[in-house]
């Protein structure tokens, strides 16, 4: 890592806990100390001592046209222009909300929010005003923001309501949390069969993303779909990172399934701060002021998110988009995968669409416990080869790489003639 880089990074430190603003970015889990970005253009971001890198991380989702789209950039000055924030209603909310419904139908009425973590949360409080029910079921290893309800880890058994992950959450709210492994109905069945009445939503990213990248089995959504129904509970999709990304109407689209309600964020704000929570028109006429659950931010629709998610959203509708997308996603995926073969080193690689984890196992990675038979600290030395080759992935075994439009062929060879290196030096290892 250059000198400037650390400097900042000393710098930081006496202002941010652990010199960071968002705790994955400190490198804990991969071993050394990060590199500060100075620019990004296209598939490319540059450090502060002028070192390029060919990223995959994309803000962790949102630049799917690549950093700094022109087009985009143009969008965000023009608004810019006439002012940064307003707390007041305005026509780019509008042509907006109608691009995500037109790729979302069961976006019947949404609301606009600042953050993928307010989006969930407001989602759930809408779930539990609707049903007047106070217990929600998730997926152990599926992280939908840092809100109280969701920072929750299993019990001791698939029917035991969860305790809290992190210091600060109420104990007496996390027991209104129900975790269960991802992929497994049966348990879902069990709980719904115990506790189906005390349940308001069953909350599920339909790919997992914040595990790494996990796909549902065949049968798993259809499964929540039916369980959910006959429950009485809201189906919740937290789309934050696949909407967008693993087809324009997200992973509802993908594999046909409708919830109730749907959260998304990141690309819709293309890379500004924005989040969206919506779905069934008699649910979201329950939010204020319409009903009696109550959310509100002063910068919820903000005029330069709205510019540039309505550019992004444009631009996203070209045809063979997310065709060309898939292509070069699946040649990728399918080039790292032989060289690790190559190499003799086993790392399972799932991929959904234009995300993509290079698990270090040899175990098929399906839930969270298969996640975690990865060997953290091999994904740590081959994090590192990789950023002193020039690329720049996730700083963590348990995240995505995703793929952008603006990633080239070259790119793309580069990145598996530096994995191809890095590999032969781990089976050497």
């Amino acid at each position: 890592m250059g000198s400037r880089s650390k400097q900042l990074f000393e710098e930081a430190r006496r202002y941010f806990p652990g010199g960071v603003n968002s705790p994955v970015r400190a490198y804990r889990a991969v071993g050394g100390e990060p590199f500060f970005v100075a620019s990004a253009a296209g598939s490319h971001l540059t450090d502060a001592d002028g070192k390029s890198y060919i990223d995959y991380v994309g803000s962790w989702g949102p630049m799917i046209l690549g950093h700094a789209h022109p087009r985009v950039v143009a969008a965000i000055q023009k608004a810019a222009e006439a002012g940064t924030s307003y707390g007041a209603p305005t026509e780019a909310e509008t042509r907006l909300a109608r691009l995500i419904q037109q790729a979302f139908p069961s976006l019947e009425r949404m609301r606009f929010v600042s953050s993928g973590t307010e989006a969930c949360m407001s989602a759930l409080r809408l779930a539990r005003g609707f049903t007047g029910r106070d217990a929600i079921l998730k997926f152990e290893g599926c992280y939908h923001g840092h809100a109280d309800s969701l920072l929750v880890k299993a019990g001791s058994g698939a029917l035991t309501f969860g305790v809290p992950d992190s210091l600060g959450v109420p104990a007496d709210l996390a027991r209104h949390t129900i975790t269960v492994p991802f992929n497994d109905l049966e348990a879902v069945r069990d709980v719904l069969a115990a506790r189906g009445r005390e349940i308001a939503a069953i909350v599920a990213e339909p790919v997992a993303g914040n595990m790494g990248v996990i796909a549902p089995r065949p049968g798993f959504l259809e499964g929540l779909r039916e369980l959910s129904a006959r429950a009485g509970a809201l189906l919740i999709f937290d789309e934050v990172i696949t909407g967008f990304r693993v087809a324009l109407g997200g992973a509802q689209q993908r594999y046909g399934i409708q919830p109730d309600l749907t959260c998304l964020g990141k690309i819709v704000g293309g890379g500004l701060p924005v989040g969206v929570y919506g779905g069934r028109a008699e649910i979201m006429e329950k939010v204020a002021p319409l009903g009696g659950v109550y959310q509100a931010g002063t910068l919820s629709g903000n005029p330069l998110a709205m510019a540039a998610g309505i550019e992004t959203l444009t631009l996203l509708q070209a045809a063979g988009f997310y065709g060309d997308l898939e292509a070069k996603s699946a040649r990728l995926a399918e080039a790292l995968g032989a060289a690790a073969a190559s190499a003799r080193v086993p790392v399972q690689l799932n991929r959904a669409g234009s995300m993509l984890t290079g698990f270090f196992t040899s175990t098929p990675v399906i839930d969270y416990a298969t996640a975690k038979t990865s060997d953290t600290r091999r994904y740590g030395e081959f994090f590192r080869g990789m950023l002193v080759r020039g690329v720049s992935l996730a700083p963590s075994q348990f995240e995505a790489a995703f793929v952008s439009a603006a990633h080239t062929a070259g790119d793309l060879d580069a990145t598996v003639a530096a994995a191809g290196e890095v590999l032969a030096s781990l089976a050497g290892g």
